[in-house]
């Protein structure tokens, strides 16, 4: 796909990556760049949705829902941004367009971020906020009648990780989970890492290493599965959906995710979008093919949520 909006958000995505590599700065200046990535036309940006402030012991996060939002159908969506970086109040756009899809009420988090709160701090805080979820909504504390996870890139990873964490503790599982352009391994061994290189325009395959040293800060062995959950134990997950584009250096780690997870029964789909950029769903509803992978969502989940009436 060759469409003038595609080149426009090509465009855009490419000047935030040459800025990534400038040395100075700081973790800050790489933040900032993160809140900047999905403003690449002012349509993006308009948010509507209505947004209630949570808080948590350690961290805060926000309930967003529209009005086609059940409250007792509950997705918890967790932010991309490396571990390091990633606001709800600048993804709050993409997460009200999830709510909206699906017809559920969202509760986004601002998990811990790295390198001031390393591998696994951020990861504990999305169990907790899950668990928390499973019992509460927005209007009241009630258990749901359905609920889900979801994430993008470094979201993505924090998604099926904490899948593994809740299975290995035996707390109740989401009824499905979906992960947009997810890292699932830290030790960046999947072909695409380099094969993909030079078409990512987002994403630099030679930063990778110093993003897992922020997060694991090489106290942790890559390919321990929390960090990277392809090496984990799959079996017994719930339906899962990932979403990727075929330019990404993270394409191998999606595909070769939900390879292994069909290997051991679980219902695990691919949509793969030729020409697409890392985690292109949130430059909707100006690129259509954003607004498609949107529309698939919102199918998986209220599939989902029929299959467990």
């Amino acid at each position: 796909m060759s469409s003038d909006e595609l080149i426009v958000v090509n465009k855009h995505l490419r000047k935030i990556a040459k800025r990534a590599m400038n040395p100075l700065g700081g973790v800050e200046s790489k933040r900032a760049l993160v809140d900047e990535y999905a403003a690449a036309h002012p349509s993006i940006l308009e948010v509507n949705a209505e947004v209630t402030p949570v808080s948590f012991n350690k961290f805060q996060g926000e309930w967003v829902s529209t009005d086609t939002s059940d409250p007792d159908r509950r997705i918890l969506y967790l932010h991309g941004g490396s571990w390091m970086a990633g606001r709800v109040e600048k993804y709050r756009p993409h997460i009200a367009r999830i709510a909206a899809a699906t017809g559920c009420v969202v509760l986004a988090i601002d998990y811990r971020l790295a390198p001031e709160n390393p591998f696994p701090k951020g990861l504990e805080d999305c169990v907790t906020a899950y668990e928390w979820m499973h019992r509460n909504g927005p209007e009241n504390s009630n258990a749901g009648n359905a609920s889900f996870i979801m994430g993008d890139s470094a979201g993505g990873n924090l998604t099926l990780a904490t899948l593994l964490v809740l299975k290995d503790r035996q707390i109740d599982m989401p009824d499905a989970a979906v992960a947009l352009s997810p890292a699932t391994d830290m030790s960046w061994s999947s072909p695409s890492i380099k094969t993909n290189a030079k078409s990512d325009v987002a994403l630099n395959a030679k930063l990778m290493p110093m993003v897992s040293y922020g997060y694991l800060q090489k106290k942790v062995d890559p390919k321990t599965p929390y960090a990277s959950p392809l090496f984990g134990d799959l079996e017994g997950l719930p339906p899962l959906l990932l979403q990727v584009g075929d330019t990404e250096i993270l394409l191998d780690d999606a595909v070769g995710f939900v390879d292994k997870a069909q290997a051991v029964g679980v219902d695990a789909t691919i949509e793969v979008y030729p020409d697409m950029p890392h985690v292109f769903q949130a430059f909707a509803p100006y690129l259509s093919d954003a607004n498609t992978a949107l529309d698939s969502i919102g199918c998986f989940i209220k599939q989902e949520r029929e299959a467990i009436k």
